[in-house]
C-alpha cells in the first residue's frame, strides 16, 4: 500500500490489481472497494463525507491521474486505475467468466444494453429506486434487495458518496459474500450514455476538462470552483506534514 492524502491506496499493476478484486469475488466473506478521485479527496479532508466509509474499504484504487501525478512529486508512486477501466477490463477478463455480475444503478434500458454488449456474462439487475437516501425506508428496501441478491460482483454506480456509503451498509447489513465496486458513470460509458475522454485527453491527464466541456453545467462546480481545493490540502498535508 501506499499512504498518500490520508489514505492507503493499493500497489500493484492494472493486471495484478484485477486479480485480486476476482479473488474478493470469490474469498470468503464480504468486500467493498472504493475509487477514489480529486473530488472525493477533496470532501474526505474537508470533513464532508465520513473516512470511516472509506477507511472501511478492503481495497483503495486511485481513479485520478491528477492524484498520481502530485504523489509523484512526494517520491510516491501511486497505481492508477480509474474505475471506468478496472469495470470494463473485469467484464472482458477471462478471471469473470464464470462469477456473477449485479448492477446497482443504472436503469432497467442500460442493464439491457450492457447485458447485449457481454452476451457471455451472468448479470443480475438490482432496482436503485428514486428517492434512494440513507435512512430512509427506500434506502434500506435496497440494502435488503441487495444483500438477498445473487452476486459475486457489484456494480455499484450511484453518486459519490452514496455508492460508498450503500456498500458499506451491505456489511453491517449482513453481506456474507461477494466484492462491491463503486465505479461511478462506469456502466454508462460502456452503454454510450456518456461519452469518455478521446485517448489523447486520458494521455495528458486532461479528462476533467474534457467532462467539463462536455458537461459544462454540471461538472463547472466541481472543477473549477472545488477542485483547485487539492493543491492547497497537498501542500498543507504532504509538503508541510500538518494534516
Amino acid at each position: 500500500m501506499t499512504r498518500f492524502m490520508t489514505l492507503d491506496f493499493a500497489d500493484g499493476d492494472r493486471p495484478a490489481l484485477l486479480r485480486r478484486v476476482a479473488a474478493l469475488a470469490r474469498g470468503e466473506g464480504y468486500a467493498f472497494v472504493v475509487t477514489p478521485n480529486v473530488d472525493h479527496v477533496i470532501k474526505l479532508m474537508d470533513g464532508r463525507v465520513e473516512a470511516d466509509v472509506y477507511g472501511a474499504a478492503d481495497l483503495k484504487v486511485c481513479d485520478s491521474r491528477i492524484l498520481g501525478h502530485l504523489a509523484r512529486l512526494r517520491g510516491k508512486a501511486l497505481a492508477v486505475y480509474p474505475g471506468s477501466d478496472l469495470t470494463a477490463d473485469l467484464l472482458a477478463s477471462p478471471v469473470a467468466k464464470d462469477l456473477t455480475i449485479g448492477v446497482f444503478g443504472p436503469d432497467r434500458g442500460a442493464f439491457d444494453d450492457l447485458t447485449a454488449r457481454y452476451p457471455d456474462r451472468r448479470f443480475t439487475f438490482i432496482d436503485a429506486p428514486m428517492g434512494l437516501t440513507p435512512g430512509t425506508g427506500v434506502w434500506d428496501s435496497a440494502v435488503d434487495e441487495a444483500v438477498r441478491a445473487e452476486w459475486d460482483v457489484l456494480l455499484a454506480c450511484v453518486s459519490f458518496p452514496k455508492q460508498e456509503l450503500f456498500a458499506h451498509a451491505l456489511r453491517a447489513a449482513g453481506r456474507k459474500t461477494g466484492v462491491a465496486l463503486c465505479v461511478g458513470a462506469s456502466v454508462d460509458f460502456l452503454t454510450g450514455r456518456q461519452q469518455r475522454a478521446p485517448r489523447v485527453y486520458q494521455a495528458l491527464s486532461l479528462e476533467w476538462l474534457h467532462r467539463l466541456m462536455t458537461q459544462p453545467r454540471r461538472m463547472f462546480r466541481r472543477y473549477v470552483v472545488e477542485g483547485p481545493a487539492i493543491f492547497g490540502l497537498f501542500l498543507r498535508h504532504e509538503v508541510l506534514g500538518r494534516g
